[in-house]
């Protein structure tokens, strides 16, 4: 696989569990069923999971400069802070049956 084959398919992985993550905790919050908003702010936090080691594949291929690469790694040490700080009222407050 060329090496640029390599970097469009990490960015296109970023860009889709980016855009995953944003779609389930916004599902969370519209959802029409009570459901929703329990369960996709954990199938957020496992989105990210598969997330967070994109960037550094990417920093190895030389697709992010290092500056770049900084920038990105401080971001994604704050979204599972933020994502598990939205889970723990909701683990919480789940009843036992919906």
């Amino acid at each position: 696989m060329k090496k640029q084959d390599v970097e469009r398919e990490l960015l296109s992985q970023l860009l889709r569990s980016g855009a995953g993550i944003a779609a389930n905790l916004s599902e969370a919050v519209y959802g029409s069923r009570r459901r929703d908003f329990f369960s996709n702010p954990r199938i957020a936090l496992k989105e990210y999971s598969g997330t967070h080691a994109r960037p550094k594949l990417l920093r190895a291929t030389g697709s992010l400069t290092e500056t770049e690469s900084s920038s990105v790694n401080q971001d994604s040490t704050e979204i599972p802070k933020m994502l598990i700080s939205i889970n723990k009222p909701t683990q919480q407050a789940q009843p036992d049956s919906y």
